[in-house]
């Protein structure tokens, strides 16, 4: 699980990106705490975990860096490779917020010095990375092991240059549902069963907002059926092949159909009433989950475990999962090898494995990380999980179908600065201060505008 939010935001909203970085961090370590421990993060900004050992005479210390909680290390990863290759050391340098990891992962990139043997990126920035840094990176797609086959067709796109170089091998994804409160949806006289709430909604956005206007009429005094506009605005772009960018690279996002409709869809939950008019990641945000503020919420499966941790004790068995109107994507992560590096080749065989679907099924079970290799989807580990809090919900079979669902997305080299000032700047004004979609529009147009430089 990664954020969306990027270090190029202006400072007010990078302090914003910085409150969902941090949230969306402890919501990583809490995904699966109803199937697995989690280990704690003793990772510190800068720092240096994993191996004790630099490396011994006759070892090979592979270093990684990445940023936040990422979980191989918590999962146990890193010492059953080192034991399986008594060989290799292996070194994790940890920058909490990507928002300062990803800029000095460019300078590194640009000097061609100060890297790690591997390198996370984040899914925002991968199209950029795969754009301008494919050059330096190792073709990992050639890698001994790695088969194309094994990972989702638009995860491998993702990170595959337009001649076919594959710069970066996916760790995760994040498949949308939607979560909703069972209780609430009873009392306002909807069916609460979660294939039944799935046909709701099934096949159309427009259908969930009409479920909302169904749910609004009887629904419980100070409850309202979504936590926020914005959070409707980014599940229904998650679910369009194109939004911001088109396939040459150019800046569409305010000429784009699915872009406008997904902007007059969110606008709609927001002036119908239909929203809790809260804002994602903030501290009033997360007492809604407990105080019954709103009734269902797109979430990918890292949210669980942020669900469960704020609705605490009194929400186990209220809330469960039904299939999104369309399958949408919100989070993932990448690993890259730096041509540059003195153990490129060991380090190539490294990430191979550490992405390989064997590992991949340990790290959702351990920490919650929804598999980017779709041939992990048949082991019990996925196949077979399910959630307790959440009504002991099939959730390996819900989030495996949507994955397979997600459409190959045309990604741009400034989608958070997009994406960010639509929901914060723009599509806030509306859902709050009722400000009109119009001026909404054009106020977050505005702000993106300056923030590109055009």
């Amino acid at each position: 699980m990664r954020t969306r939010t990027r270090s190029s935001l202006r400072p007010g909203d990078r302090r914003r990106g910085a409150r969902r970085l941090a949230a969306l961090a402890t919501a990583a370590a809490l995904a699966m705490g109803a199937l697995a421990g989690c280990a704690s993060d003793d990772d510190s900004p800068g720092g240096t975990s994993g191996a004790a050992s630099e490396g011994g005479k006759g070892q090979t210390t592979i270093t990684v860096g990445v940023f936040g909680a990422f979980g191989l290390k918590e999962a146990g990863l890193y010492d059953e490779y080192s034991k399986l290759h008594p060989d290799i050391v292996i070194k994790q340098t940890s920058i909490e917020r990507n928002e300062n990891y990803y800029p000095q992962l460019l300078t590194h990139l640009g000097s061609g010095s100060g890297l790690a043997d591997i390198q996370a990126v984040e899914v925002a920035n991968i199209a950029e990375i795969t754009a301008t840094q494919s050059g330096k990176l190792v073709d990992l797609g050639k890698a001994e092991g790695v088969k194309k086959g094994d990972f989702l067709d638009w995860k491998w796109e993702q990170a595959t240059t337009k001649d076919g170089k594959t710069i970066g091998l996916g760790t995760d994804i994040g498949p949308e549902a939607i979560c909703y409160r069972k209780d609430l949806f009873e009392q306002a006289g909807l069916p609460t069963d979660r294939a039944e709430v799935g046909k709701l909604w099934a096949g159309d956005w427009s259908k969930y907002l009409e479920t909302g206007r169904k749910f609004q009429e009887k629904a419980p005094k100070g409850t309202a059926f979504v936590d926020s506009a914005s959070g409707v605005l980014a599940a229904v772009m998650g679910s369009s092949a194109e939004r911001f960018y088109d396939a040459d690279g150019k800046v569409v996002y305010k000429t784009n159909p699915a872009v406008k409709a997904a902007w007059d869809s969110a606008a709609s939950f927001a002036e119908g009433g239909l929203t809790a008019k809260l804002q994602q990641f903030t501290p009033s945000w997360d007492q809604g989950f407990s105080n019954s503020a709103f009734a269902t919420i797109s979430c990918p499966p890292w949210m669980l475990g942020y669900i469960q941790d704020k609705a605490g004790a009194a929400g186990k068995d209220k809330w469960d999962v039904a299939a999104a109107p369309k399958p949408g994507n919100w989070g993932g992560s990448f690993l890259t090898v730096p041509a540059a590096g003195k153990n490129a080749q060991a380090a190539t065989a490294l990430a191979a494995w550490l992405t390989a679907p064997e590992q991949q099924a340990k790290l959702f079970e351990k920490r919650g990380s929804f598999p980017s290799a779709q041939a992990a989807y048949g082991l019990p580990a996925v196949s077979g999980a399910r959630h307790e809090y959440f009504g002991n919900a099939p959730i390996g079979e819900i989030f495996s179908q949507a994955a397979k669902g997600v459409p190959v997305q045309v990604l741009g080299p400034k989608d958070g600065i997009i994406s960010q000032n639509l929901a914060d700047v723009g599509m806030l004004q509306v859902d709050q201060k009722g400000t009109s979609p119009k001026d909404g529009w054009n106020a977050a147009v505005k702000a993106i505008d300056n923030a590109l430089d055009q």
